[in-house]
């Protein structure tokens, strides 16, 4: 009998290391380890509407001289970018900052459907909208600071500086838009950072062919310059992300009216370019693997652990060290 009950204690003991085990096990199982980044700021510099044949196709690389002499060997060049929704300016804008591929309306009469990377982030970070910035030659894309989804509309909104004066105020010059971008380098140290530059697509659809190339090489000087900027700034230096691409591309010579026009399914349109440079990333390396511009939303997600957005974007693993 003694025997008996000294049985059924001990199955009892046994059945309760059995439950609390497998709740031990349960609990690490949920909870996340998150992995840790030097970065801590992210800046995507986006040059509007060239082709991938005056840029990185060009295997002369004549009209971007400084992303290939000095940037390229520092960073990820991806050969196999794209984008894979509407290839017009606010669409490739919106899937960079949203994660989703959406048709909008290309003159800025339309929100994005989803919360941007800025209002996930400033809702994560909620001290100071002046952290998070989106500078645009294009005042259009003031859009991007809003979006139409309910709990988000009108709020956790960065602080913008877009065209002449904001909304239907008209576009203003490359020049003045870099002027406002290193200010706001030197005395907001932004967290997170979207640039447009209108060339060289402003150009291109003027039909200005030597503009068209003149644009390319001044955005590569305005890229260079702010990447040297990145390099030398204590606030930013050895912690700060830079991704620097397109919103499309334009159509091929034979196709419609050439490098005038975009927005099709062609090669030409959708073929873009991506660098990727930060201290969590490789260096000196070029990329065959395809991505498009919703991958790099995802990454930037993962880079600031911004949590509970949805993207269809995949995380860019390879750029990791």
């Amino acid at each position: 009998m003694i025997f008996q009950l000294h049985s059924i204690t001990m199955r009892k003991h046994l059945l309760l290391y059995f439950i609390l085990l497998i709740g031990f096990i349960s609990c690490r199982a949920d909870k996340v380890v998150e992995k840790k980044y030097k970065t801590k700021y992210v800046i995507v510099l986006v040059v509007d509407g060239p082709r991938y044949s005056e840029t990185w196709g060009d295997t002369s690389h004549q009209y971007i001289p400084f992303m290939h002499n000095v940037l390229a060997p520092q960073g990820v060049v991806h050969n196999q970018f794209y984008t894979q929704g509407e290839t017009h300016t606010t669409s490739g804008h919106a899937a960079l900052s949203t994660g989703i591929y959406q048709s909008i309306n290309n003159g800025g009469q339309e929100l994005p459907i989803r919360p941007s990377f800025f209002q996930h982030w400033l809702k994560q970070h909620p001290d100071d909208k002046s952290l998070a910035w989106i500078i645009a030659s294009k005042d259009k894309l003031e859009v991007l600071s809003n979006c139409t989804e309910y709990g988000w509309k009108d709020k956790f909104r960065p602080s913008v500086d877009c065209g002449n004066a904001g909304l239907a105020t008209g576009y203003r010059h490359d020049s003045l838009t870099q002027i406002k971008v290193m200010s706001t380098l030197q005395n907001n140290h932004p967290h997170l950072l979207l640039v447009n530059y209108r060339e060289p697509d402003f150009s291109g659809h003027a039909g200005n062919w030597k503009g068209y190339l003149k644009g390319i090489l001044k955005t590569d000087e305005y890229v260079h310059a702010i990447w040297q900027f990145i390099q030398n700034d204590p606030f930013y230096k050895d912690n700060t992300t830079l991704f620097v691409t397109n919103d499309h591309g334009r159509h091929l010579d034979g196709i419609s009216n050439g490098f005038v026009s975009h927005g099709d399914n062609c090669e030409g349109c959708r073929h873009i370019n991506l660098y990727s440079f930060g201290p969590d990333f490789k260096k000196d390396l070029v990329s065959p693997i395809n991505r498009n511009l919703v991958d790099v939303h995802a990454t930037i997600l993962e880079l600031l652990h911004i949590r509970g957005s949805f993207t269809e974007g995949n995380v860019m693993t390879e750029l990791f060290n």
